[in-house]
C-alpha cells in the first residue's frame, strides 16, 4: 500500500498529515477554513484517497500561508507516497458537470512543475475561504508533487460549484494518473528513464 505521512512546522503553520493511495476515501480535515476542509473531503471521496491532515496556521493575518501550505503538504504526501513512480499511469483528466457548471482539470505527474488555474470565479469569498487563495493551494501542490495540472472551468453561475468541481475533478484524474497498470509494472512511464 502506497502511504505517507507529513510533519510539516513553520513559523506560520504546523501541520501533520498522512494519506493512502488506495484508500477508501476516508477523511478527517480541520484546518480552520470551513469550506475550504469541505473541498480535502470530497478531494479523498472522490479520490478515493484515505487523508487525515490537521492544520493549524496563523488565520488571524490572513488564510494565504495555511491554504499555501496544506497545498505544499498534500503535494509532498503524494511524492512521498508514489516513490519513483514506476508502473503509475502518470497522467489523468477528468471533467466534471456539477449542475450548471462544466470543469475540467488533467495532470501529468512526469516531475515538472507547472500550473494553469482558470476558475470564473469572481467573488472575494465563497463561505469563509478567500476565492484567489486556491489557486495558491494548487500551486503549493503542484511544486512539491512534481505534476503539471490544468484546471479550468468552461462555464457555470454559481462560484461554490466552480470550485467544487475543480476540486472533484482535480481527486478523479489524480487518482488515474496515480493508478498502476500491471503491464508496465516496474516501468518508469517515461522515455527518458528518469523522472
Amino acid at each position: 500500500m502506497r502511504t505517507a505521512t507529513i510533519q510539516r512546522d513553520t513559523k506560520e503553520t504546523q501541520i501533520g498529515a498522512s494519506l493512502k493511495i488506495e484508500g477508501l476515501g476516508l477523511y478527517q480535515i480541520s484546518t480552520g477554513i470551513r469550506f475550504f476542509d469541505h473541498m480535502l473531503e470530497l478531494f479523498a471521496k472522490h479520490g478515493g484517497f484515505d487523508l487525515k491532515l490537521e492544520a493549524k496556521g496563523d488565520l488571524d493575518v490572513d488564510q494565504h500561508h495555511t491554504v499555501e501550505d496544506v497545498g505544499i503538504v498534500l503535494g509532498q504526501l503524494f511524492a512521498k507516497a508514489l516513490g519513483d513512480r514506476r508502473g503509475i499511469n502518470r497522467a489523468g483528466y477528468f471533467v466534471l458537470p456539477m449542475d450548471e457548471t462544466l470543469a475540467v482539470v488533467a495532470l501529468d505527474l512526469g516531475g515538472r512543475p507547472a500550473l494553469v488555474y482558470r476558475d470564473l470565479v469572481r467573488v472575494r469569498l465563497v463561505g469563509d475561504l478567500q476565492t484567489e487563495l486556491v489557486e495558491d493551494f494548487f500551486g503549493g501542490f503542484v511544486n512539491h508533487a512534481g505534476a503539471n495540472l490544468h484546471a479550468r472551468v468552461l462555464y457555470g453561475r454559481s462560484s461554490h460549484h466552480k470550485i467544487e468541481a475543480i476540486f472533484k475533478c482535480f481527486a478523479r484524474a489524480l487518482k488515474y494518473a496515480c493508478s498502476t497498470d500491471r503491464r508496465l509494472r516496474g516501468q518508469l512511464p517515461s522515455t527518458k528513464g528518469l523522472l
